[in-house]
């Protein structure tokens, strides 16, 4: 098991993985709350790439599952939570992400509207893809009526990755809807 992140907290993904990283996975897990009638939720990890300038130059998400260079995947949408381990998985080949980008934002929505408080055992996870050793973890705590969080970003410091743990909650059914939120956050 990784280092358990909390809010603000910042590491070298370098250092944590031993040297050598080049391609990790951030997964995404959760959990309904076990309440008669809520139904399926359906959380959505999306990762958005900015620009030294703060500027968006692409965005991975349900409706574009892999960036422009390639460099980004989604595996998929899950729209229940059901199962053990990641639900949805966001995986980054390191080497090959533009240099102009600087920052990897990692999203969560409730695209049906359900609010956090309707949400058991969510994380975001980064992982080596090498040996799937998991590298870091931040688990979502005390997520009140809200459906959209800023969970993590994955930037560029003195030419290696670290990742910080924002946990920065909002609203929006889709990144699209987190324009303000995000921009707060870089």
């Amino acid at each position: 098991m990784g280092i358990s992140l909390v809010k603000g907290q910042k590491i070298s993904l370098d250092k944590e993985s031993g040297g050598g990283l080049s391609k990790v996975v951030m997964g995404l897990g959760w959990d309904p709350v076990d309440r008669p009638g809520l139904g399926s939720i359906d959380l959505d990890a999306s990762c958005v790439l900015f620009d030294a300038s703060k500027k968006e130059v692409d965005s991975v998400w349900f409706q574009q599952l892999k960036s422009r260079d390639g460099s980004i995947v989604h595996t998929g949408d899950n729209l229940t939570g059901q199962g053990e381990g990641d639900d949805e998985q966001i995986i980054v080949d390191l080497p090959r992400v533009p240099a102009a980008v600087t920052q990897l934002v990692f999203t969560v929505n409730s695209f049906r509207g359900q609010k956090f408080t309707d949400i058991a055992n969510a994380f975001c996870r980064i992982v080596d893809s090498r040996n799937n050793q998991e590298i870091a973890r931040y688990t979502l705590t005390g997520g009140g009526d809200y459906t959209a969080l800023v969970m993590a970003k994955v930037y560029r410091h003195n030419n290696e990755w670290k990742m910080a743990a924002v946990g920065e909650f909002g609203n929006g059914r889709t990144v699209r809807d987190m324009g303000p939120m995000l921009a707060n956050c870089l």
